[in-house]
Parts: C-alpha cells; sequence; structure tokens
C-alpha cells in the first residue's frame, strides 16, 4: 500500500447510501508503512463541483468513469478493508491532493 493507491472499500459508514465507495490514501508514507492499524483516505465521487478542496480523476487512475476526489472528506480507515485496489494516481495528481489538502485542512 503507497500514498496515492485508490481502494474501494465496502459500506465504509452506516451512513454511506453507496455499497462500495472508492477511496485513495493519503496518509504519508512513514504512517502506512508502520504498525498503526489505520491510515487517512479521501473519498471519490462521481460529482466534482469545482471546490479548490477537489481534485478530477477518473478512468486513467482505474476508475470507471470521472470522478473526484473530495479532500474535504478526509477519514480514518482500518488498512483491512483497504483490499480492492483500483489503481494509482500519478504525481501530478499526487501534486494536485497535496494543494487540495492544505486548502482543505487550511494550511499554508
Amino acid at each position: 500500500m503507497k500514498r496515492g493507491d485508490l481502494y474501494l472499500v465496502k459500506k465504509p459508514s452506516p451512513h454511506e447510501p453507496k455499497r462500495r465507495r472508492a477511496f485513495v490514501v493519503v496518509s504519508r508514507q512513514i504512517l502506512i508503512d508502520s504498525d498503526y492499524s489505520t491510515v487517512v483516505c479521501a473519498p471519490v465521487y462521481s460529482r466534482y463541483s469545482g471546490l479548490a478542496a477537489q481534485v478530477e480523476t477518473g478512468p486513467k487512475e482505474g476508475l470507471k468513469h470521472d470522478s473526484a476526489v473530495h479532500c474535504d472528506g478526509l477519514v480514518s480507515l482500518p488498512k483491512s478493508t483497504l483490499t480492492d485496489y483500483i489503481g494509482s494516481l500519478s504525481g501530478m495528481k499526487i501534486d494536485e491532493i497535496d494543494r487540495a489538502l492544505r486548502i482543505a485542512l487550511s494550511v499554508e
């Protein structure tokens, strides 16, 4: 598992309307490689609203259709739920994720 990997997760929360949702791992690599049981992930939705904390993604990254990573919706997920690998973001997309995370978290 590495930063920028996309996974499908079955019913990540009881409030989730879909059976499965795609997530991007956004934790730093040292945490991913540690014995810590969870990682921070950003959800992927088919809706793109053009917000600065969203990053467009799609089939090029392994998804079925055009989508957007919503960095305002960060969640901590158990590594054990990240088993259905979809694909990885390119270095350029990870740079976009970094910018979106700074905006979402109001970090300079």
